[in-house]
């Protein structure tokens, strides 16, 4: 399971943003671990508590984030200390280690150490090598890299500020890391509590994930924080637990409580954006597309991204096709739905299957709004329990139509479909959202399926600049397409 698909699923499982800095900082022990005299048994006070506090926030947060520094501080023993730590997080809870790499000459040998020995799923790292420092951390497909680009650091404002307040050094460190790596890959670190700086951040990299740092100075306001930090959905941003909660003797209690309170923010915030959200395209076309309006909306919520965006494929596209957030947009989800029903009513089959994991809930829906049974190919077979291939019932012979949400090389979904076949299923139709056209329908078909798409990459280029949407470069960049 990659970095991305395990903080996801540790939010949606722990229902909390909440992260834990487990460092090993003798001023942050509570007093009775804390005791004792001189350096003897300090390593050992400090495993004891480290552990403890694992223990003790474990269902409660959905990430551990260990800084590298505080463990190199001890040596030899600091680095074993570390091991030991790691080895103490449950499976299912993503580490990030915060190691503000930044030394080009070591980043190979580095990511090698941390991500193969140690095991850990994320890393922080420093932007100012550029991209070459950082590529070595992106070759690790499963892998997070969180890239720091603001700090609350006073001594940083005449570099993070620099040349002018309109355009910051810091935005642009964000405006080029996106092209370094996917959303599910590359991620921001952002430490001030500063709202102003928050929003920019965020309007400017409206997809990506923050881990948010020093926000808990006393008077900051952590509603108007959330507020300017999260996305459409109520979550994009890793909040740390306080410092001082870790001197506490009920710990577990206050991070409980802590929990309770964001999530309620989170509730209340989603509910004031969904009902002050009242879209509208505001365009009027002679020959408008059957489906402006969804076009218009998937760019207008974001889903639709412009920049240089490496694709799972290895190929290097102008644009970024992110369709997650259609699942947070009822109105907009069941627009989508009838648009892939318009096709399926024409096929004939028995089931729907769906390509993990993007296609899931689209597949799911489909199954509710046409009354057919979902099963789907699993993409790993887990080495316990059932073992199976294909979820759900089903019977061999059966007409299974595949769906899933964009088509680029045509791989992830041939491999689903053989699955399916492997398992006695007939597969020919396959259904996609979006299709990018690089001829892998006519691929597709030299294997025996027949694609559909609901929208081609062409006519959301020309719905969009028709519609003033985009620009005359950014539709040539999407041309080229």
């Amino acid at each position: 399971m990659s970095f991305f698909e395990k903080l996801t699923q540790a939010i949606a499982t722990y229902q909390t943003l909440l992260i834990i800095c487990l460092d090993p900082n003798p001023e942050m022990m509570p007093q009775a671990e804390n005791s004792g005299e001189g350096e003897e048994g300090l390593i050992i006070r400090l495993e004891t508590w480290l552990k403890s506090v694992i223990q003790q926030t474990s269902g409660l947060v959905c990430a551990y984030k260990p800084t590298l520094g505080f463990y190199e501080a001890f040596g030899g023993e600091g680095l074993d200390l570390l091991l030991r730590v790691i080895k103490a997080i449950p499976e299912d809870i993503p580490i990030i280690l915060d190691a503000k790499h930044g030394d080009i000459n070591t980043s190979t040998i580095f990511a090698q150490t941390i991500f193969e020995k140690w095991q850990v799923d994320a890393v922080t790292v420093s932007p100012y090598a550029g991209q070459d420092h950082v590529a070595p951390f992106l070759v690790y497909p499963d892998k997070g890299v969180f890239v720091l680009c603001h700090t609350s650091n006073p001594g940083a404002v005449n570099l993070q500020e620099y040349p002018t307040d309109e355009a910051p050094f810091y935005l642009q460190v964000i405006k080029e890391a996106k092209t370094w790596g996917t959303l599910e890959q590359l991620f921001l670190e952002v430490g001030t509590s500063n709202l102003d700086v928050i929003r920019k951040i965020r309007g400017v990299a409206s997809e990506r994930f923050l881990l948010l740092r020093s926000i808990w100075s006393k008077g900051n306001d952590i509603t108007s924080i959330l507020k300017a930090g999260l996305n459409q959905a109520g979550e994009g941003v890793l909040i740390p637990v306080p410092q001082d909660f870790l001197k506490s003797d009920n710990l577990r209690e206050q991070v409980t409580t802590l929990k309770g309170e964001i999530n309620q923010l989170r509730e209340q915030i989603i509910q004031e954006s969904q009902s002050c959200e009242l879209w509208s395209s505001n365009v009027c076309l002679l020959s408008p597309h059957p489906y402006q309006d969804l076009i218009l909306q998937l760019y207008d919520i974001g889903c639709l991204l412009f920049g240089e965006y490496v694709q799972a494929s290895g190929a290097t596209f102008s644009y970024y096709v992110d369709l997650r957030k259609i699942i947070s947009q009822p109105q907009l989800f069941h627009q989508v739905l009838s648009a892939y029903g318009d096709i399926l009513k024409r096929l004939n089959f028995d089931r729907i299957a769906g390509i993990p994991y993007g296609a899931l809930p689209t597949a799911t829906g489909l199954s509710l709004m046409l009354h057919h049974p979902m099963i789907y190919p699993r993409k790993e077979v887990k080495a316990h329990g059932t073992r199976r291939l294909i979820e759900g019932n089903f019977h061999p012979g059966e007409k299974v139509v595949v769906i899933d949400d964009i088509l680029i090389t045509g791989k992830s979904v041939r491999e689903g479909a053989e699955k399916l076949k492997s398992s006695g299923l007939i597969v020919e139709d396959i259904v996609v959202f979006i299709d990018h056209e690089e001829g892998v329908h006519d691929k597709l078909k030299e294997h025996g399926y027949q694609a559909y798409s609901v929208l081609k990459i062409s006519e959301i280029t020309e719905t969009l600049y028709k519609a003033g949407r985009i620009n005359e470069k950014q539709y040539q960049g999407l041309a080229k397409h």
